[in-house]
């Protein structure tokens, strides 16, 4: 016997289980009642997450784990595309000399804007242009 319990409780539970969630799928019980005019689901389509956003988002990520060392470390290690590292670079140069003059907080703020600036130029001249780490 598995698990202490009776010949055959696994079994049991997992046709129960198998049971509730074919009648959950069906439409049964509660909140099951007929479609509204906007269809099955009056829930809002997923959003996309667009290139420059992504780029924007992992340059963001590894400037700040990047700011307090003294090494950039590797690109492809990052994840990074050779691009977007030479973004990381500029926004840390940036921020270092921003942490400097006016602290931590003004340098994080100056990752952010530099981030997305960064990205929005690269993409605006058309981004990776052969493979993943153009």
């Amino acid at each position: 016997m598995r698990g202490g319990g009776r010949p055959g409780a696994w079994g049991r539970l997992v046709f129960v289980l198998l049971l509730a969630g074919l009648a959950g799928s069906a439409g049964c019980g509660a909140g099951g009642g007929a479609p509204t005019a906007a269809g099955p689901s009056a829930s809002p389509s997923p959003r996309t997450t667009s290139a420059e956003e992504l780029c924007a988002s992992v340059v963001t990520y590894w400037s700040r784990k990047v700011l307090d060392s003294h090494t950039y470390g590797d690109y492809q290690s990052m994840g990074l595309s050779n691009g977007q590292y030479e973004i990381l670079r500029q926004v840390v140069d940036r921020a270092r000399s921003v942490k400097r003059r006016q602290g931590a907080a003004a340098a994080d703020e100056s990752i952010g804007r530099g981030a997305r600036r960064g990205c929005a130029d690269w993409y605006r001249v058309g981004g990776p242009r052969k493979g993943p780490w153009s």
